[in-house]
């Protein structure tokens, strides 16, 4: 397989963070030389706006939440409805990256029942512009629509495999909902979490069900864990390398630094012994005996020594001699006569 081909399985794009709006800051930075004070105490509470969205954390503002309860939070697109993922505690003011946003208030029945409502107007929104971007003739593939609480600010997502110059768009959908439009263009990673759907293993996409961030993927992930370097076997829907290829590669690092490699010489407690493969689940080493017999044993069971293997030797086929099969041809003198 082209190595080159290979790599270009590796999503390399900066992630969209699409799924949500970021909380709104106000405050200013810490001017230059200045004492930092240090850290104390303080809650926060994370909420997502969306499922397997990003987290985002808040200062609860003394309000009693739990897990599940729906809150209202202030975001860069205005007023927003959240549901609380983590209930609030105790971390220290050095974790948190700026000084969080304080949650406004519980959400009620009908503002519930609102943002059900303004979901339904995003569908149809969305069927909207997709009549535009077919008569305007735009290469862009629409995924999704999102409505902030107030309905007064509309964000589009799309994907495309250009830049998609989209002022036109924009004009035109400003003055057919009336209200701020915004289009974001975003990585094949993300359509696919937009989109949803189900992996080569049957499952919902990972990345649809409880991903909330993407993280790095590389082609040397799959050579630590031995997987086939087969693009068809190691490449997710979205055409990247499958983001389960993380999920153990931390713990087949750290096997194979305490394993020996494929060729090295061991003890064992059936003598000396050369490594032909390992097993880094079931931490157990193929070796192969000098009796040319194969066996599987724990790691903890064989010991890397410096000692040569003692190779049984092969016959020489190069200096043997060949002898050809005489013929059976009988003497002059016993001829049969004719």
């Amino acid at each position: 397989m082209d190595e080159q081909n290979i790599n270009n399985l590796e999503d390399t794009s900066k992630p969209a963070e699409n799924t949500a709006p970021a909380p709104a800051a106000d405050a200013a930075p810490a001017a230059p030389g200045a004492v930092s004070a240090p850290p104390v105490p303080t809650k926060t509470v994370g909420v997502r706006f969306k499922r397997a969205g990003r987290i985002y954390y808040f200062d609860p503002a003394g309000l009693e939440l739990e897990i599940n309860d729906w809150v209202i939070v202030e975001t860069t697109r205005g007023m927003e409805v959240a549901r609380v993922v983590i209930s609030p505690k105790q971390v220290l003011s050095s974790e948190v990256e700026a000084p969080l946003k304080p949650v406004i208030r519980k959400a009620e029945k009908k503002e519930i029942q609102h943002n059900e409502e303004v979901e339904a107007k995003e569908k149809e929104a969305l069927v909207e512009c997709a009549k535009i971007i077919t008569r305007i003739g735009l290469p862009m593939k629409l995924l999704s629509a999102e409505y902030s609480l107030d309905a007064a600010h509309i964000t589009f997502f799309f994907s495309s495999a250009e830049r998609v110059d989209f002022r036109e768009l924009v004009r035109e959908l400003a003055g057919r909902f009336k209200v701020r439009v915004e289009l974001r263009q975003v990585g094949a990673r993300d359509e696919a979490k937009i989109c949803g759907g189900f992996g080569r293993c049957g499952r919902q996409l990972c990345c649809a069900c409880f991903l909330s961030e993407f993280v790095p993927i590389s082609i040397k992930m799959a050579k630590e864990q031995d997987l086939p370097l087969n693009p068809m076997k190691i490449s997710g829907v979205c055409g990247r390398l499958l983001c389960c290829l993380a999920y153990e590669h931390d713990f087949y690092h750290d096997m194979k630094g305490k394993m020996p490699r494929d060729g090295a010489t061991v003890t064992t407690p059936m003598g000396f012994a050369r490594v032909v493969g390992s097993n880094p689940l079931k931490e157990t080493v193929v070796v192969e005996l000098e009796t040319q017999v194969t066996v599987e044993l724990p790691v903890t069971d064989i010991k890397v020594v410096s000692r040569p293997m003692i190779n049984r030797p092969e016959p020489n086929v190069n200096n043997q001699e060949i002898k050809e099969p005489k013929e059976n041809i009988l003497p002059p003198d016993d001829k049969p006569a004719a």
